[in-house]
């Protein structure tokens, strides 16, 4: 299965990372006398059990590594519709005005895509596709760490839906959630990416990695029990599993009903995700420059990266990231935080294969892979509102402890990627 056991210091620092990564979280939390060993231990394991049976099983590995076809397919579906709507600047003709480095039109050639996902996504779970995949990750996590049918039902939602939508499949329960559920489902919506921005994020990563869908499809599901473990561990829970929700039944009226909220959820997407591009990438140009007029340090000019490089970059150290590679990663994770993922994913495929280890880059992938931003809080706070105003305390309370516990959640998956044999995961 594995040829090579290439594994050293690199590797069992990730080990000593995860330890660390759960120290944070028992530190703050609510009650350190309810550390929730069972949990942290049992999460831990799965997420090295889906690592070995998604990169380690060459049957599993060899099935996943065929899953760009289906990259491939939507973004030629996506085409055709975009090229009726927008003609040349949206059939893939038209690019942008940068002779030196030419790309395809954001908005009008990549951001469709999202919503072609969305309304696919929608219909599948109409069809009750994808909501028994989402069922038997449910079991799984309910069986394993003892969480109630609502919230796994909530958590292994997120690994396919964003953190707003995922939600709207207990609508009916959220309510009546301990303020532990609660934060589980906070938590896990910033710890994984939805479907139809992950496809988005493959096209990123393509030249930079192989297999990009598979990479991030993982990612996001090795997150979900980390954000389970990190979510109890800061907020304990204190009522007995009995007492708890158990799972409701989300329906669409109709495939047309379906695909209708589907493509409508996606478009509501699009203009939010182009909203905070434009808004964080002008913040940073405004910050850059005034770094910029400040003395040189080390040689090159301060900016908002470099600084988060190395304010990050001892803590890509401990989940498995080299020291010369960790100020990179380390800034690549501040971006995500700061600014967001999206952000994090296009600076990260900027980074040329030779300035940044296949390994290093995978750890950061997974560690970027997640709504664990600034930006994202109001978003998550503002949709759990609408579903269920009289908790908005409770949301508003629990803010800032999601976006520690997402970043923490996400850092994790990224150091069982580090853990791990580098040769576990080359095809």
């Amino acid at each position: 299965m594995i040829e090579q056991l290439d594994w050293g210091w690199d590797n069992g620092r990730a080990l000593l990372g995860i330890g660390v990564i759960f120290l944070v979280a028992w530190l703050v939390s609510e009650n350190r006398r309810a550390f929730p060993w069972r949990v942290v231990l049992g999460a831990t394991v799965m997420q090295v059990l889906f690592a070995l049976l998604f990169y380690g099983v060459p049957p599993v590995r060899d099935g996943l590594a065929q899953a760009g076809v289906v990259v491939d397919a939507l973004q030629a579906a996506t085409r055709a519709g975009t090229s009726f709507v927008f003609g040349y600047v949206g059939d893939n003709t038209a690019w942008t005005f940068t002779p030196e480095a030419p790309g395809p039109l954001f908005f009008f050639q990549i951001l469709p895509l999202v919503i072609v996902v969305a309304a696919l996504s929608a219909i599948l779970w109409h069809w009750h596709v994808l909501r028994w995949v989402t069922k038997g990750f449910a079991l799984l996590f309910s069986r394993t760490m003892g969480i109630g049918g609502a919230t796994s039902l909530a958590v292994s939602a997120n690994v396919f839906m964003g953190m707003t939508e995922a939600p709207v499949l207990i609508k009916p329960y959220l309510p009546g959630m301990t303020r532990s559920e609660v934060f589980i489902v906070m938590t896990a919506g910033f710890a994984t990416i939805a479907g139809s921005v992950m496809v988005i994020y493959v096209t990123f990563l393509s030249p930079v990695m192989d297999n990009p869908l598979s990479q991030l499809l993982i990612a996001s599901l090795m997150a979900a029990p980390a954000a389970v473990a990190v979510a109890l561990t800061i907020v304990p829970e204190t009522k007995d599993r009995s007492e708890r929700s158990h799972e409701p039944d989300f329906e669409y009226h109709s495939v047309m009903d379906a695909f209708a909220t589907g493509a409508g959820d996606g478009m509501k997407i699009v203009l939010n995700i182009a909203t905070m591009l434009i808004a964080a990438l002008a913040l940073l140009y405004l910050v850059n420059t005034l770094l910029g007029a400040a003395p040189d340090v080390m040689g090159d000019a301060l900016s908002l990266q470099r600084m988060l490089g190395w304010i990050f970059a001892p803590l890509m150290y401990m989940i498995g990231v080299p020291w010369d590679e960790a100020a990179k990663a380390g800034s690549l994770m501040g971006v995500k935080t700061v600014l967001t993922e999206f952000v994090a994913f296009i600076d990260l495929s900027a980074v040329p294969v030779e300035e940044m280890s296949d390994r290093t880059r995978r750890i950061v992938a997974n560690a970027i892979c997640g709504f664990a931003n600034f930006g994202s809080i109001g978003i998550l706070i503002g949709g759990l509102t609408i579903i269920a105003p009289d908790r908005r305390e409770v949301f508003l309370s629990l803010a800032w402890k999601t976006l520690l516990s997402g970043t923490l959640a996400t850092c994790t998956s990224g150091a069982i990627v580090g853990l791990l044999p580098a040769s576990l995961f080359v095809s």
